[in-house]
């Protein structure tokens, strides 16, 4: 399959930051580092929808060893292009965490107030453990994420990002690269 240019992208798309391949190499990587730190622990992932569904369907068939898999809906941004700060469950787990080792699949990391908020609620059901899985870590000048990831894909500019499941207004998700949205589309 061949790679697009900037020049064959989405016409709201700027530019493409993180191609297809990229991000093959990317979530494959990730998925032999979670292999190898969860061998015989059968570890519980932990989608957050709907922006990771893409990338964790992705890592999970890149992890090798038994694993299972819920989802978890929540609301910090709405239809904007920043968030809230009040951080709503739309769709809890439906199983049961205690003493499971957990690993949540996010799809970016900008602020990390909504993530930290979903780690220390699960924390609090009595997990054997609770790591985080990012794809991407924006990178925000004089702000370090209130959380760290154990396994992160890579980080990416202060710019809105959008393709492989992260949106504006619900659109974008299935572009199969990042791309930097134009200013225009979201001003």
């Amino acid at each position: 399959m061949s790679e697009l240019t900037n020049n064959q992208a989405h016409p709201d798309i700027e530019s493409i930051l993180i191609t297809q391949e990229d991000l093959n190499h990317i979530v494959s990587r990730m998925g032999a580092q979670i292999s190898a730190d969860y061998a015989e622990k059968n570890p519980l992932v932990i989608t957050v929808l709907r922006g990771a569904f893409i990338f964790t369907a992705d890592l999970l068939r890149n992890i090798d060893v038994p694993c299972s898999i819920d989802f978890m809906a929540v609301s910090s941004y709405g239809d904007g292009v920043k968030s809230t700060g009040v951080v709503r469950i739309v769709k809890d787990l439906d199983t049961k965490i205690e003493g499971r080792h957990v690993i949540i699949a996010e799809d970016i990391l900008d602020s990390g107030l909504t993530l930290s908020y979903i780690v220390d609620m699960l924390k609090s059901r009595g997990p054997a453990s609770v790591e985080v899985a990012a794809l991407l870590v924006k990178d925000i000048p004089g702000k370090t994420p209130s959380l760290k990831p154990r396994y992160v894909g890579c980080h990416v500019p202060n710019e809105f990002i959008v393709g492989y499941g992260l949106d504006f207004a619900e659109r974008y998700r299935n572009l199969p690269y990042v791309g930097i949205l134009k200013p225009e589309v979201y001003s």
